[in-house]
């Protein structure tokens, strides 16, 4: 299983030197061939996972698949900020685009746990390679591969933190096979031994068992409404429940599951509710992680272009990989 190059009519690109765009710094790259790190420059890596069997395997609306190709197609045509507005500048900053997962094959229980295994692997020898990731879904069910990846890339004695932005758990257990429910029972299961946080849950998606499962294991859980009774900011309760351990640059993987964000901002996804984050409590969050963690990689997960209004869900998609680029 391989991943096949991003059709090149995605990286826009006006050719004017004086309003360049994403897609002319963005290379196409491959990950038979990572080539050696430019000296003291950041690297980032860019994947995309065409795929949203798994969200259909639990019920949900298919039509992730297409989020990659979508999500490309505004990110690659937005401006850089002023920070990279030199070539020289720009240099210090790596972007490449390894593709997306080949997911042509018939799917199968086998098929999808072996596409996960693939994703795994490249999101690994990326990490090991000193690149960050931005991975782009498709299904939630791969918040398992990426995150998984990121804690094995952790040096020994390192603590790894995972922040999930998302209105459910996802810790359904896999005994009737993965789907998009089941990444962070996967992850728990396999790695107990590191800090985990879920943010932005809501009541009406999360069972009384998957909620006493998961404090049985240690994951600190915060629920949209009662952060909202409590007047607090997502970053008032990011700082209460990480407290002085975010004082030091922790190594950190975020999974943002679009369906905790509003309906009415993205209407967009596999599941959607009227009750989610803001836009501005989001982001103000989001950069915090950024400035106070050690951020290695971003997943983003569950936008379904076919159910968008204006693209709303696929531009929000776009812009958290903006600000995760350049807040490096």
């Amino acid at each position: 299983m391989t991943f096949v190059p991003t059709s090149d009519s995605l990286f826009f690109g006006r050719g004017d030197k004086n309003d360049p765009r994403l897609g002319e710094l963005v290379k196409p790259a491959t990950l038979s061939k990572l080539g050696a790190p430019t000296a003291g420059s950041t690297k980032l890596a860019i994947l995309g996972y065409p795929d949203d069997d798994g969200i259909a395997l639990n019920g949900g609306r298919p039509g992730a698949k297409e989020a990659p190709a979508r999500i490309r197609q505004y990110l690659y045509k937005m401006t850089p900020p002023a920070i990279l507005a030199t070539h020289a500048e720009s240099q210090k900053l790596e972007l490449c685009d390894f593709g997306d997962l080949d997911c042509s094959s018939k799917t199968s229980p086998a098929e999808l746990a072996s596409r996960h295994e693939t994703a795994r692997e490249a999101v690994l020898k990326l990490l090991k390679n000193g690149f960050k990731t931005l991975t782009l879904g498709g299904g939630h069910d791969y918040g398992f591969p990426d995150a998984a990846a990121f804690c094995e890339s952790c040096r020994p004695g390192v603590r790894p933190l995972v922040i999930n932005f998302d209105a459910h758990l996802d810790v359904r257990p896999p005994d009737k096979g993965f789907h998009s429910g089941t990444p962070f029972h996967r992850l728990l299961t396999a790695f107990p031994e590191i800090d985990f946080l879920e943010l932005g849950l809501q009541s009406q998606c999360n069972s009384a068992a998957h909620l006493a499962w998961a404090h049985e294991r240690g994951v600190l859980a915060s629920f949209q409404e009662d952060r909202l009774a409590a007047g607090e900011s997502l970053t008032q309760v990011l700082h209460r429940f990480l407290g002085e351990s975010a004082l030091r640059a922790r190594p950190t993987f975020l999974s943002i599951d679009i369906d905790g964000f509003s309906s009415s901002i993205a209407p967009g996804a596999s599941q959607v509710w009227p009750t989610g984050f803001s836009a501005d409590d989001f982001f103000d969050a989001f950069s915090w992680c950024m400035r106070r963690l050690d951020v290695r990689g971003v997943g983003i997960y569950e936008v379904s272009p076919k159910f968008d209004v204006d693209d709303r869900t696929s531009r929000l998609a776009a812009l958290i990989a903006h600000r995760f680029m350049f807040q490096l």
